[in-house]
């Protein structure tokens, strides 16, 4: 069986830097204290990876063939199959993502969102919202964990290298199954905007008070106490310049 296109640049892009961007995130948030210098930039990767996800949720309806949504939308059957077919080594092969790879994603993209909001809603003063962003983060990390768990698991009893599949766009299948381009036009697109996106959050970012303000939107982010402990008072200050100018 031939190896055909499969994966456009711009999907392989979202994934490892999705990847890349959860891991740096999380092992700050878990591993620094709050007090660091560096825990801040958990919030600012948050958001990079929340602008990523908000492009490839267009690209998920407006990408080539295996990228779009409509083609990985399984119900329950479908999956309790693929199942079978995982502990049998039998089963239906996919020329895209499996039923169980398509769950995950789905789950993924949602918590991120829901991660972001709360994210958010901590930054702007919301303090009732810090148990759910630590539910929701512990919720990401264990669907990113199954899903990197099932990757393995498919790759050994299947023997097929989805990893690999990833990183070249390519897979063996038939030749109906593949793509005619690997969209590196877009790909650049969603490279250019999404540093783009983090280049203007860190310039705006002031690290003695830790605060910054989210593109376009304009609104103020405290992302952690203080070094100087004027964070308080800086924030008040720029409610009522806030205040003053809507006067």
């Amino acid at each position: 069986m031939a190896r055909v296109l499969i994966w456009d640049l711009p999907t392989r892009l979202f994934h490892w830097l999705l990847g890349a961007g959860f891991a740096g995130a999380a092992g700050i948030a878990f591993l620094l204290d709050e007090d660091s210098g560096l825990y801040p930039y958990h919030a600012i990767l948050g958001l990079g990876i929340a602008f990523m996800v908000a492009l490839r949720v267009v690209w998920g309806f407006v990408g080539t063939r295996h990228a779009r949504f409509r083609s990985f939308v399984f119900g329950p059957g479908a999956v309790l199959s693929y199942f079978r077919g995982v502990v049998t080594g039998t089963g239906a092969t996919h020329a895209g993502h499996n039923p169980a790879s398509a769950y995950a994603i789905f789950a993924i993209l949602a918590l991120v969102v829901a991660q972001a909001t709360t994210g958010v809603l901590l930054a702007t003063g919301n303090g009732g919202a810090k148990e759910l962003h630590e539910l929701v983060a512990y919720a990401l990390l264990a669907v990113v964990g199954a899903h990197i768990a099932g990757v393995v698991l498919h790759t050994l009893r299947h023997r097929e290298n989805i990893t690999g599949s990833m990183i070249h766009g390519r897979k063996e299948g038939a030749e109906d199954h593949a793509i005619g381009s690997a969209r590196p036009v877009a790909g650049v697109v969603f490279l250019v905007l999404t540093a783009g996106w983090l280049g203007a959050i860190l310039s705006g970012y002031d690290g003695a008070t830790r605060t910054a303000r989210l593109p376009l939107l304009g609104t103020a982010l405290s992302l952690g106490e203080a070094e100087d402990g004027r964070g308080d008072e800086r924030r008040g200050a720029e409610r009522d310049e806030d205040g003053e100018e809507d006067d």
